[in-house]
């Protein structure tokens, strides 16, 4: 069974940077799509970043221009950088992939921003 784990979570100040990093097992990594979710309290989970097997990325609008995505097949490994960090990036960013017919997620890591 697939399996990721999601780390990098933190409190940081507004316009400040984290990396959120989730490494995969259990799958042939470097033929999926990746992607990061995030959901607030009270607030529907939201797509933020995809990117897939030839690495084109997909951003939402609220995140371009501040987030990027990569992948480490190497490391089955996705990161989203993440810069210029605003109060409501706050979130639980969870890591996702579809194989087959089943979605997978992460855990979920948590980053708060915040003065």
């Amino acid at each position: 069974q697939v399996q990721l784990v999601e780390s990098g979570g933190a409190l940081v100040q507004p316009g400040g940077s984290l990396r959120l990093s989730c490494v995969a097992s259990r799958m042939l990594f470097s033929i999926y799509t990746m992607s990061w979710y995030r959901q607030a309290p009270g607030s529907q989970r939201e797509l933020v970043a995809s990117i897939n097997s030839g690495s084109r990325t997909f951003y939402v609008d609220s995140v371009k221009g501040r987030f990027t995505i990569s992948r480490d097949n190497a490391k089955n490994t996705v990161y989203l950088q993440m810069n210029s960090l605003k109060p409501e990036d706050t979130a639980v960013y969870y890591c996702n992939t579809q194989v087959g017919r089943s979605d997978y997620w992460g855990q979920g890591t948590q980053v708060t921003v915040s003065s």
